[in-house]
């Protein structure tokens, strides 16, 4: 794994200035630029951004609620007929600036309006920069169904100011977090050594986790093989978080998908594809840190359902990617129902409730 990886899929880190967003912008000459973000984003970084990147006082400002429950296809044709309204023409930008709901639903904007425009992201949160802007991965929910439609095209850039960190609240950091430790897991022994020794501060474990992203997409972008392995956690993890979608206490993606780390690592284990010391070294890692529901009948019955539409199943299979050790991960893997009621047993049993 290296930087160049970043260069190819236009990944920048950048530095005080923001200067290569400027560069971007002067250099192509977009006949209008557009910058979709939500309200609180709004507040507390765009002031910084404007500040740092002059070219962005001429753009138009489209504003969305940036949670889960606007992920949908009604804020999709708001956000068309916005654009339309605004006079956006195929040499337009769109900017997605915010999180991860931003990324995903700016970037399916994008790329279906007059059957594509440039888009960029700017992602605000840890998800979002370690996770969500990177891979040129769109989609909305249909119902609470998560990313049942989408399209895959990589963004013109991406481009990661850590600073943006500052404004969020703990939970929206651990809930990053969460997507940086998959990425460990999956491909980098030595980040789940220094999660573990907690001797990382953001912008280091961004990094690595950006680079394993982009090694791994750089491979197979549409998706075909090794890039099924970045879905190991979210089997689980999307059926959860679709399960309490919608209800008054939903949880964040990363929640979600920390509580598939450890589910899906049961998995592994009860097939032998882990240690018993390997399953205890993800524990350390999640069940201390996260927030661990306890299932009921009814929470395991939807969760069972919405596996069923989960996007890797083939010919009604529920197929898995799953950690084959720390830092190694494999895909394709066929999980019975009985497998999946077995690993929500030890892990009722390991949370204590």
């Amino acid at each position: 794994m290296n930087n160049k990886n970043l260069n190819t899929l236009n990944i920048f880190l950048e530095e005080d200035d923001l200067s290569n967003l400027n560069k971007f912008l002067v250099k192509n000459k977009f006949s209008k630029i557009f910058v979709l973000s939500d309200t609180n984003v709004l507040k507390h970084c765009y002031p910084v951004l404007i500040q740092k990147c002059p070219s962005l006082l001429i753009a138009e400002i489209i504003e969305l609620e940036g949670s889960e429950e606007n992920k949908n296809i009604e804020t999709v044709t708001q956000t068309w007929e916005a654009l339309i309204a605004l006079g956006a023409d195929k040499n337009s930008i769109l900017i997605n600036f915010g999180g991860g709901v931003i990324s995903d639903l700016g970037g399916f904007v994008a790329s279906t309006f007059k059957r594509g425009i440039p888009f960029i992201n700017i992602p605000t949160s840890l998800m979002a920069m370690a996770d969500a802007s990177i891979g040129g991965k769109t989609g909305i929910d249909v119902g609470t169904i998560k990313n049942q439609v989408g399209t895959i095209i990589q963004p013109n850039g991406v481009f990661i100011y850590t600073p943006f960190l500052e404004t969020l609240p703990q939970e929206h950091l651990k809930n990053g977090l969460a997507e940086i430790i998959k990425a460990g897991l999956i491909a980098d022994k030595t980040l789940v050594k220094q999660l573990i020794e907690k001797k990382a501060n953001f912008d280091q474990i961004i990094l690595k986790s950006v680079i394993i992203k982009a090694s791994i997409i750089i491979k197979d972008p549409h998706d075909k093989n090794v890039r099924k392995k970045l879905n190991f956690a979210h089997t689980i993890g999307h059926a959860v978080e679709s399960t309490f979608l919608g209800t008054k206490k939903p949880l964040l993606h990363g929640e979600a998908v920390a509580i598939g780390i450890f589910v899906e690592s049961i998995i592994a284990y009860n097939k032998k594809l882990i240690t018993k010391s390997e399953l205890n070294m993800v524990q350390s890692l999640i069940v201390p840190y996260f927030k661990m529901i306890k299932f009921n009948n009814k929470h395991f019955k939807l969760i069972q359902e919405f596996i069923e539409h989960d996007k890797k199943n083939s010919n009604k299979n529920v197929l898995m990617s799953l950690i084959t050790g720390i830092g190694k991960c494999n895909f394709n893997i066929p999980v019975s129902s009985e497998e999946i009621e077995k690993a929500f047993t030890y892990y009722h049993s390991a949370i204590g409730k």
